[in-house]
């Protein structure tokens, strides 16, 4: 890491800045949706009804869009990082764990993101079609339902990962 070319410490800086800025989202996105159903089952809670459950959709999609974006730029940022550093993955263990979880959780996170989609394009069009957009919550919450929480850990452990560098061969005996 310290042999890094300055375009590739400038790549990882963003890197770093998206994967928080991704995963404080993430985690506040989860808090707002599970806000709106009851805590044992996926029933609405009494509060809403349909003439504000269309304000409670308005306050997700900037959430769910801010989302959208940092998780595209920081799998690309670090894909560009993974390919410019040129970085030994078996001298660096840490960093091929960090990349082994980025990938096995891509195709899951890609795949949630296009139900993100459609409740952003239902979501921005104005529609009146809360059922519509509170099925797609549920259908996103229920597909893979416990997949939330195993990303959110995964991804804290990127944290410890990096912060301490566990598996690194420093030389090359």
């Amino acid at each position: 890491m310290k042999n890094l070319s300055t375009f590739s410490k400038t790549v990882l800086s963003f890197v770093i800045i998206f994967f928080t800025v991704w995963l404080g989202g993430y985690i506040a996105r989860q808090i707002a949706i599970y806000q709106l159903f009851e805590p044992v089952e996926l029933n609405l809670k009494t509060f809403y009804n349909t003439n504000n459950l269309y304000s409670a959709f308005s306050l997700l999609v900037p959430l769910i869009i801010s989302n959208l974006i940092t998780y595209t730029c920081f799998l690309l940022l670090f894909f560009i990082f993974l390919f410019t550093s040129k970085l030994n993955l078996q001298k660096n263990g840490w960093l091929f764990i960090i990349t082994l979880i980025i990938i096995i959780t891509a195709p899951f996170e890609i795949y949630l993101s296009l139900i993100d989609y459609k409740i952003i394009r239902l979501g921005i069009a104005n529609v009146n079609e809360s059922n519509f957009i509170l099925e797609l919550i549920k259908e996103r919450l229920t597909k893979l339902n416990s997949f939330a929480l195993i990303e959110i850990f995964s991804y804290l452990a990127i944290i410890f990962l990096t912060l301490f560098r566990p598996l690194e061969k420093l030389n090359e005996n």
